[in-house]
């Protein structure tokens, strides 16, 4: 009987660790993401393209400013979608004023989550053009873009990833 009663504190001693444990877990508030929208993308190691872009096109400084932005952000393969010689072209020099232009219709001022951009039609971006917003049986497009990953919380506002590149009217 003593073994008994020695296993069942043993147990309920347990039991009652695992869920102060839990509860704490539940309890504490999530630590603030330490990497600014940059550093997220380079780190994902998908975004190859849009970094080498990015510093092309001198924005990377802005986008890891104290925003907050929300970055429609095309991976490599996106990229790869363009024609040939396309990328190529938009990091000339010469072709600076293009490539912000484009860089800049993927991002809108902001910290907008996906449970907000499924309730718009629209939205205004920071090169002054709106892309349009459609929602549908659980799809999101932006454009012509499909949303294929959301809410990567950064330091400085949310990257939802896209499988095209977007390219302002």
């Amino acid at each position: 009987m003593k073994s008994n009663r020695t296993g069942i504190l043993t147990m309920a001693a347990v039991i009652g660790i695992a869920l102060s444990v839990s509860f704490a877990a539940f309890a504490a508030p999530k630590p603030a993401p330490s990497q600014d929208i940059v550093d997220t993308a380079v780190a994902a190691g998908q975004f190859k393209t849009l970094a080498a872009a990015l510093q092309a096109a001198g924005l990377i400084e802005t986008l890891k400013g104290p925003g907050p932005f929300t970055v429609f952000a095309p991976t490599d393969e996106a990229f790869s979608k363009l024609p040939a010689g396309t990328i190529d072209s938009l990091l000339e020099p010469a072709n600076k004023e293009k490539l912000v232009s484009i860089l800049t219709y993927h991002v809108v001022s902001g910290k907008v989550l996906a449970a907000q951009v499924v309730k718009m039609n629209s939205a205004k971006t920071v090169n002054g053009q709106s892309i349009s917003i459609i929602a549908n049986n659980g799809t999101v497009m932006v454009d012509n873009a499909k949303v294929i990953k959301t809410d990567i919380i950064c330091s400085n506002g949310v990257i939802h990833v896209i499988d095209s590149v977007l390219m302002p009217k």
